[in-house]
């Protein structure tokens, strides 16, 4: 995900939430799980092949050195890694009751940490963060690819490498995708002064610098905050907790940093020799991430599949809250790979999980993968076009079994549920077409009117226990809620509730759902904590920010109740960047336009991008630049303070399982 630490958090998705430590002490104590619970999950076992332990083999194939298991602390003793966290998940061990046996073993696979090598020349540090990080070994020296979520997990993968084999150069870097899991760390491997003078170059598809920044920043506090339940970083790792997050454990909570690239890739088939080796390149922007890349070293007949394929179904939507991924295009990219390098790939790898080893393996792994992704879409367009709305589809669609039954399809990370209802919003909208759901009542007014309907709050509660002991949690949760929602106030609805999501998580075979259910059902028990929010105004960001996002991000904070009759007009001269800009704000909008001059300017400002990033990071104060020459004014030059003054800032810990 996306789903943002402190140089770019509100940017970015996947691992937006990282950085939350949690010390408030529960009023209510997890409960142990219902007879429903137990039995829900016993079924599962009865139906998937539990007994197959290839993926353990593979997962342990090539094993080098375990992690330190130290952990990982930033300069200010501040806890970025904890290699120990998820040590109660042991191989072989039993799946707890308050666990899904499917998502334990999924976890118990993830929790094989170290340095591995995949074939000769490539070796991967994996569970040092929520991605693999990927070390090739070249003619003069080493590329690194996706160097992990914060700098220092990437400096201590690195390290760990360096430890068993040759200390080489790093000459290149290789960011597979958009997602701040695959290129947050780069500083922890290359410093940007070898970057700018040549001696590393760092790959990246086309798109790249866009999507990275883009993805995030428009709605990044309410991505950010919705992340922060999706990988679980709010709750603490247990048995009743938060056990991984399907894709990887969770994410690293260090220095997030770019690097922008310096070579882009944008067409299939381009070729490049990085370091003595061969790279076939399948640009597959829109899959995944919004820009992606898969690729194939000839000489090691190695398949990157970046997070296009992996041992999990993947999100087609992201439950943070991100554009819907269209799945037709992307079973078509892996059709594509079958069909470019399916006759010669040996060994497929991916910046998450574990390798596929064999010809015939690969194969079949891609082809499964591909038709999953296929029949969602297919399957979803089906069923509407029978006359299923997106809930309906949702609780009817079946996966065949020929799929549903290989574990690298389940849905750890994404689930067929949700990404099937997102195809449905993909291509036919929110709206179902029942007037009925048009314009329904928001959920404070609709739960006030339940409550009335049902005789009350005591006689809805009365009535939500029984179904909780009957084991019908959905039901519990669905129409408690109304009455949380008409009295915040009422904690037996908040218990109650927290109670039936509880078991819905213990039930959940995503790591998203369950860490969604979990983190709802602690929020109601013990409230919205205020612990340390993510900061997007950072150098790296700030920086890389192009200026038309940069205005636009802006827009998105105006407050129009503020500038309601209001009007500004200022022109702006990037001297560095040879370009101008007019703002107009009118009509409660901000408007900009490269290349104009406002003749009738309120305030015509010189400046370089530098000096307005400073201005941003509050380096600088608007005075002081101008005293210094920094920036250059003509006209009254307090109409860029009172713009500047309409922004809205956003409090991050707003409520999510309450009004």
């Amino acid at each position: 995900m996306t789903r943002n630490p402190r140089i770019a958090r509100k940017l970015l998705p996947t691992a937006m939430a990282a950085l939350f430590a949690i010390s408030a002490i529960a009023q209510e104590q997890p409960k142990p799980a219902t007879d429903a619970t137990k039995a829900a999950n016993a079924k599962l076992l009865q139906e998937l092949p539990f007994n197959d332990k290839t993926s353990f083999e593979l997962a342990h194939k090539g094993f080098i050195a375990a992690l330190p298991q130290d952990v990982l602390k930033g300069a200010n003793g501040n806890p970025i890694w904890d290699p120990a966290k998820y040590g109660f998940i042991k191989e072989g061990a039993t799946a707890p009751e308050t666990v899904n046996p499917s998502l334990w073993r999924q976890s118990q696979l993830i929790n094989i940490s170290g340095l591995f090598k995949v074939t000769d020349g490539i070796y991967q540090v994996r569970n040092y963060d929520l991605s693999n990080m990927t070390i090739v070994e070249g003619k003069s020296g080493i590329t690194v690819f996706d160097p992990l979520v914060s700098s220092e997990t990437a400096k201590a993968a690195l390290d760990l490498y360096f430890q068993h084999r040759p200390k080489k150069p790093v000459v290149a870097v290789v960011y597979t995708h958009s997602h701040v899991d695959h290129f947050g760390g780069v500083r922890g491997v290359v410093n940007e002064a070898d970057v700018k003078a040549g001696k590393v170059k760092i790959y990246a598809p086309a798109g790249f610098m866009e999507a990275a920044i883009a993805e995030n920043v428009m709605a990044g506090t309410a991505m950010a905050r919705r992340a922060s339940y999706m990988y679980g970083n709010l709750l603490p790792p247990s048995p009743t907790g938060q056990v991984g997050a399907g894709l990887g454990t969770t994410t690293s909570s260090g220095s997030v940093t770019l690097i922008p690239p310096t070579d882009i890739i944008g067409k299939t088939g381009e070729t490049r020799v990085i370091d003595g080796l061969t790279y076939v390149f399948l640009y597959a922007p829109g899959s995944e991430a919004p820009a992606e890349f898969l690729f194939y070293i000839k000489e090691k007949k190695a398949l990157n599949s970046a997070e296009d394929s992996a041992h999990t179904l993947h999100n087609t939507y992201s439950l943070r809250g991100a554009k819907i991924r269209e799945p037709l295009p992307w079973s078509k990219y892996l059709n594509q790979a079958i069909s470019m390098w399916g006759s010669d790939v040996q060994v497929m790898y991916g910046m998450h999980h574990w390798p596929v080893f064999g010809n015939k393996e690969v194969n079949e792994h891609l082809a499964q993968q591909r038709d999953m992704y296929r029949y969602i879409n297919d399957e979803t367009l089906r069923m509407a076009n029978k006359g299923l709305t997106m809930t309906e589809i949702g609780e009817q669609f079946k996966m065949p079994k020929s799929i549903a039954s290989n574990f690298s399809n389940r849905g750890y990370y994404g689930s067929v549920n949700h990404n099937v209802k997102a195809t449905y919003v993909l291509y036919l909208g929110w709206f179902t077409g029942n007037p009925a759901t048009l314009n329904e009542l928001p959920p404070v007014e609709a739960g006030k009117r339940y409550v009335d309907m049902m005789g009350g709050a005591d006689n809805l509660l009365k009535k939500a226990k029984e179904y909780y002991d009957k084991g019908d949690f959905r039901w519990v949760a669905q129409v408690v809620n109304n009455l949380v929602f008409a009295d915040p106030n009422n904690q037996a609805a908040r218990n109650l509730q927290a109670d039936a999501l509880e078991q819905l998580g213990y039930q959940a075979e995503s790591g998203p759902w369950r860490n969604f259910y979990l983190t709802g059902a602690k929020e109601l028990r013990e409230g919205v904590k205020k612990l340390p929010a993510p900061d997007a105004s950072t150098p790296d960001t700030m920086r890389a920010m192009p200026l038309d996002l940069f205005f636009d991000y802006l827009a998105m904070r105006l407050n129009s109740e503020k500038t309601d009759g209001k009007k500004i007009g200022l022109n702006l001269d990037f001297t560095d960047l040879k370009k101008k800009y007019a703002l107009e704000m009118e009509n409660g909008v901000l408007n900009h336009t490269e290349g104009r001059v406002l003749k009738s300017a309120d305030a015509s400002f010189s400046l370089t991008r530098d000096t307005l990033n400073k201005l941003m990071l509050k380096e600088t104060t608007l005075k002081d630049a101008l005293g210094s020459g920094a920036i250059k004014v003509q006209g009254n030059e307090a109409k860029l303070e009172e713009l500047l003054s309409y922004m809205d800032n956003f409090d991050f810990w707003f409520n999510i399982v309450t009004p």
